[in-house]
């Protein structure tokens, strides 16, 4: 039927489908502008915004062509001016049908965009379309020109929110995957950074771009990059979330063995040592392989300041993230099992701070911690001023009045505080340290401190065995490499990191002659 891309039937208990818009791969382009025409209708029927334009050209309207885009990612202007003028003006002298003359001299010599690709058959020119190209049919040819005009439109370039630094650049990804690879380039200018492009997603068709340093990313990593890419099956690729899911080694793990950042500086000093990137199109996050343990810890920051400081910084970022998993626990055996190990002064102020209270200290740290996650949870996802002032308010007024209403601890409320703190200090691991803490309380509940040092024992054996592309997870520690030791929780000062990390790849460990010394070293 005219105007419609399928037909729906009942047979018995199944339905049938016939679907017009399902294109083969050898399906050709038909010989006549008319025919072109009408195929594409069927394909893009009831899309409002699919253009065509019907061009007659020559002295007696002899030459047709067609133009064929979708209307919003192509700039007009630039369409207009490169494309359909030039052509207008090349073949308005022209008497006779000419053939593939006529497609090769507007390829070679008449259209004036530098961005031309060819559509052997149908499929690659729906394929274009969607992909926001312009088609330019002609009359009795089966092939077509591909002429990229797209609008660049999308976020401006800016410093991502999520990622705050002090020094350092303020340039972060953005939503469109040309800008974002460009960002990469404008920091690495060598021949040897690889961009290769796929497109995954059965409906969506989704540009994914993997990136990495030839000759510096261990080509193991990067097969397994792109073997585990070409198993995804799915309808859609919307976020590259989605993508580190499907390619997490560990997916049932609560620790992340795929890192993701939206700055640029940290992303080209990850593939100088030898990573490997994979881009979204549509997403600020870049996906960044293999991911290990300390990477949690390390911050941009780090590699610009002096070295003292940085190992300072990061010693007492990992006391913040073993404060935010296991102090709320620790209270919980104190107080019900332990009581000899506290002084007997702070006995008497614990005494009296819980005396009235009507829960063990067990429910009043799950009941404290649940309330503390939904105040974080509606902070996030309100508008962001209502947000920020949601959060910080009512922390407030809901531990004051739980203090007063005689339902939690003053006790209790600081330890839950000084652990909303902490956890913010290693966002990497902030949902990994949400879900652990509810765990060591459990244990700290039945078993007191010998049941936090049974899931502690648990959760160290459990992160020893994880691999992040082959890579073991808590590298250099486990299995111990001494010369990756100088960038991990001591830091020795850039000017002697001479190495790249050895666990990543054995070989090209030495920068050539030193050159790669500073290259290394000042990433972030």
């Amino acid at each position: 039927m005219p105007g419609k891309t399928s037909k729906q039937y009942k047979n018995g208990n199944q339905n049938i489908i016939h679907d017009y818009t399902q294109i083969s791969a050898s399906e050709p382009i038909p010989g006549t502008i008319e025919a072109v025409s009408a195929r594409l209708g069927e394909i893009f029927s009831d899309c409002c915004d699919f253009i065509t334009r019907e061009i007659s050209c020559g002295r007696n309207g002899q030459i047709k062509i067609l133009v064929a885009y979708i209307n919003g990612f192509v700039d007009k202007r630039v369409l207009n001016q490169d494309v359909i003028h030039p052509v207008l003006n090349f073949l308005s002298g022209t008497e006779l049908h000419e053939g593939s003359c006529i497609y090769e001299r507007l390829k070679k010599c008449v259209v004036i965009n530098n961005d031309i690709k060819e559509a052997g058959d149908m499929q690659q020119a729906v394929e274009g379309i969607l992909s926001g190209e312009t088609l330019l049919f002609i009359d009795g040819e089966s092939k077509a020109l591909v002429i990229g005009v797209k609008d660049p439109r999308g976020r401006q370039v800016e410093e991502p929110d999520s990622e705050t630094s002090i020094r350092g650049a303020r340039e972060g990804f953005v939503e469109n995957l040309l800008t974002n690879t460009t960002l990469i380039r404008k920091r690495i200018k060598n021949p040897n950074l690889k961009l290769e492009i796929m497109q995954l997603g059965k409906q969506t068709k989704t540009d994914v771009c993997i990136c990495y340093i030839k000759g510096i990313a261990n080509e193991k990593i990067v097969r397994e990059v792109k073997e585990r890419l070409r198993k995804i099956k799915t309808d859609a690729i919307l976020d590259s979330g989605i993508i580190e899911q499907f390619i997490s080694g560990t997916r049932l793990s609560l620790f992340p063995t795929v890192g993701n950042s939206e700055k640029c500086d940290k992303l080209a000093g990850k593939l100088l040592e030898g990573r490997v990137a994979i881009l979204c199109d549509g997403s600020p996050y870049v996906l960044t392989v293999p991911f290990l343990f300390i990477e949690s810890i390390q911050t941009p920051d780090d590699y610009y300041d002096h070295a003292y400081f940085a190992t300072f910084m990061r010693l007492l970022r990992l006391m913040a993230l073993m404060v935010s998993t296991l102090l709320p626990g620790m209270y919980v055996a104190l107080v019900s099992f332990h009581h000899t190990v506290i002084p007997f002064k702070l006995m008497i102020t614990l005494a009296a701070s819980r005396q009235g209270i009507p829960f063990s200290p067990f429910i009043e740290a799950i009941l404290m911690i649940i309330a503390f996650e939904l105040l974080r949870e509606a902070g996030i996802r309100m508008p962001r001023p209502v947000g920020q002032a949601l959060s910080i308010v009512g922390a407030i007024v809901l531990g004051e009045a739980s203090v007063a209403a005689g339902i939690a601890s003053n006790l209790m409320v600081i330890i839950v505080a000084i652990t909303a703190i902490c956890s913010f200090v290693v966002p990497p691991l902030i949902r990994a340290t949400m879900l652990l803490r509810f765990v060591f309380l459990a244990a700290a509940n039945f078993f007191g401190f010998l049941g936090i040092s049974f899931v502690s024992v648990v959760v160290l054996i459990h992160l020893c065995r994880l691999r992040s592309f082959g890579v073991p997870y808590m590298a250099p520690f486990s299995p111990l490499t001494l010369s990756d030791l100088k960038d991990s929780l001591i830091m020795v000062p850039i000017w002697a990191m001479l190495t790249r990390p050895k666990i990543l790849r054995q070989e090209n460990a030495r920068g050539a002659k030193g050159s790669k010394r500073q290259e290394l070293k000042t990433r972030p």
